[in-house]
């Protein structure tokens, strides 16, 4: 198959090499658990973070990103915007240098702040399942 053409921040994001999913779900009716499926299914190198989830679709699952082991470089946030600022910090504390806001993640407030810190984000933008292509088997 031929390679998609992605606009050159996803395609950054996508060269990171090391991923995690903040907001897996073992529900695969939700986008928590479509996105890591779809790091899975493109045979990239992901990681799940959720406060009580120890494995999701055959990944491995840490409480916090500052927890996962190697600090994944791109982070794909699946959570309520309540929550965002939290994960930027997580995210930072981690050593991570890039963060996907999937739609409707997006707090105004959290994509400043990461940006200020000089992180690459991406928001308001194509959800990572468009970007990648995804198949819900």
């Amino acid at each position: 198959p031929a390679m998609h053409r992605h606009p050159p921040a996803a395609a950054a994001f996508l060269a990171a090499g090391s991923f995690a999913v903040v907001g897996a779900s073992a529900d695969r009716a939700k986008y928590g658990n479509k996105v890591l499926r779809c790091y899975l299914q493109h045979g990239l190198p992901v990681v799940g973070v959720h406060p009580k989830l120890p494995a999701c679709e055959g990944a491995a699952v840490h409480p916090s990103l500052a927890a996962a082991p190697g600090g994944p470089r791109a982070v794909s946030i699946v959570a309520p915007p309540a929550a965002a600022l939290g994960i930027v910090q997580d995210a930072l504390a981690a050593g991570c240098r890039q963060l996907w806001f999937q739609p409707g993640a997006e707090d105004p407030a959290a994509v400043a702040a990461a940006r200020a810190a000089g992180l690459a984000v991406i928001a308001g933008g194509p959800c990572l399942l468009v970007a990648l292509g995804f198949h819900d088997d």
